[in-house]
């Protein structure tokens, strides 16, 4: 049925699809294998999801165009807004950053609570129904096209376009090469990634003059960083990861501990201050994972995918909903100007754009340690240098960490970043900070 669009997988880049879709298809339905709470609680189909998460400036933006008031509705449900400059209590390189405005602004909050909310706005569209306990077993098509997807219990839904939102786990190149049609190449970065969370009652005086912490390792050498974001329910997420851990804190003795040996000890002192709600919950992530549809010549018509089933970034950034939520917003604009292989290929050339920034800094950082492996992305060496020195900059300059942090939460371009004034303006206060340590 030309007037249907399917949705594989109801996570953030198959909720924020199926808004934009239910605007240019009669019916939209999303699939997911999962049972989906209606409370703010982690599912079992997102194991990451008891880790914090992190909605970037860009992307709450983009979510409040798609469901106005969104922002107003995580706040009333427990969501706490900071200006990153103020409020987010950052350490790296030795020193914290100096409390400064940044005009970015942070609503903390857990994911299951953000995913909860899209759900209940994306429900009441007339156009869509969700589905919950259906798996997908494959597509339906020929070499011509996908006209469709058939569910382990043998159902076909026929569709014009099937959106795979499934996930890092997608099994679409199976399924599209069963049809004959083409699959992409892929790229693979492996990052040894680990984090570990715990929850803790939050009380007013826990983190004196800060809203948030966040403790980065300075890399080769430290390995381990640190966070703790205010969640709903008067609650802090507490978040200990790096990379090529040696081992894991599994539990409260060893989280503890990695606490304790942070640089900075603010994240140890909330920890002794607060009383823990859970028990320590780990996740692992092995290697960033992108997916190449951009140099498909002929990208597989009826179908195109979206979210973490293009590219899985090391978590540890936070760029992953962000990148979901600009993504699906490409996909409308696709769909308004094309149609078959013409709209694929305009839309995964937009997706290439928005995610190679946030790819260029994730792996940038992921290879500063010499135990990450993987295709190193040209001119990484001079990128790393230069990102170092925008670092020790922004330390003792608010403008350069205003600019910085719109360019980290895809407000703007990075080619803010190269303009000559601005790289002078670096060099120069990197030294001033270096100098004077």
């Amino acid at each position: 049925m030309d007037n249907t669009a399917v949705v594989i997988g109801a996570g953030t880049a198959g909720l924020t699809a199926a808004r934009v879709l239910s605007e240019r298809f009669g019916r939209v339905i999303v699939l997911d294998r999962d049972s989906l709470p209606d409370e703010a609680v982690p599912r079992r189909g997102v194991p990451q999801g008891s880790q914090p998460h992190i909605l970037l400036a860009a992307g709450m933006r983009e979510l409040n165009a798609r469901f106005p008031g969104f922002e107003g509705e995580l706040i009333e449900a427990g969501g706490t807004k900071f200006d990153t400059g103020t409020g987010l209590c950052t350490y790296r390189l030795g020193r914290r950053w100096p409390s400064a405005p940044s005009g970015v602004d942070l609503v903390s909050a857990t994911r299951p609570l953000i995913e909860g909310l899209l759900r209940r706005r994306v429900v009441k569209l007339p156009s869509v129904t969700i589905r919950e306990q259906v798996a997908v077993s494959g597509l339906t098509g020929s070499a011509a096209g996908v006209t469709g997807v058939v569910l382990d219990t043998g159902e076909t839904i026929s569709a014009g376009l099937v959106v795979d939102c499934s996930g890092r786990g997608a099994r679409s190149d199976r399924w599209l090469t069963a049809l004959g049609l083409a699959t992409p190449s892929q790229l693979e970065v492996k990052v040894g990634v680990a984090y570990a969370s715990r929850l803790y009652r939050r009380r007013p005086g826990d983190l004196p003059d800060w809203s948030a912490l966040f403790t980065l390792p300075t890399s080769p050498g430290e390995r381990v960083g640190g966070l703790a974001l205010p969640v709903e329910g008067d609650r802090w997420l507490v978040g200990i990861g790096g990379w090529h851990f040696p081992e894991v804190p599994t539990d409260a003795g060893t989280f503890e501990r990695f606490a304790s040996e942070l640089p900075d000890p603010l994240l140890s002192e909330v920890i002794a201050r607060a009383e823990p709600l859970s028990d320590v919950v780990v996740t692992k992530f092995p290697s960033s994972r992108r997916r190449l549809f951009e140099r498909l010549e002929e990208p597989p018509p009826g179908y195109v995918a979206l979210g973490d089933a293009v590219c899985s970034f090391n978590p540890i950034y936070g760029q992953g909903m962000t990148c979901a939520a600009l993504s699906s917003s490409a996909l409308g604009a696709a769909l308004d100007s094309d149609s078959g292989t013409a709209m694929a290929r305009k839309y995964y050339a937009a997706v290439s754009v928005i995610v190679d920034t946030p790819w260029q800094f994730a792996v940038g950082g992921d290879f500063t340690y010499p135990q990450t492996s993987g295709p190193h992305p040209r001119g990484i060496r001079l990128r790393n240098w230069y990102s170092r020195q925008i670092a020790y900059a922004s330390q003792i300059d608010p403008s350069v960490n205003r600019a910085f942090s719109r360019v980290q939460h895809l407000v703007d371009p990075p080619s803010v970043l190269m303009r000559p004034e601005f790289a002078l303006r670096v060099l120069r206060k990197a030294r001033e900070r270096q100098r004077h340590g």
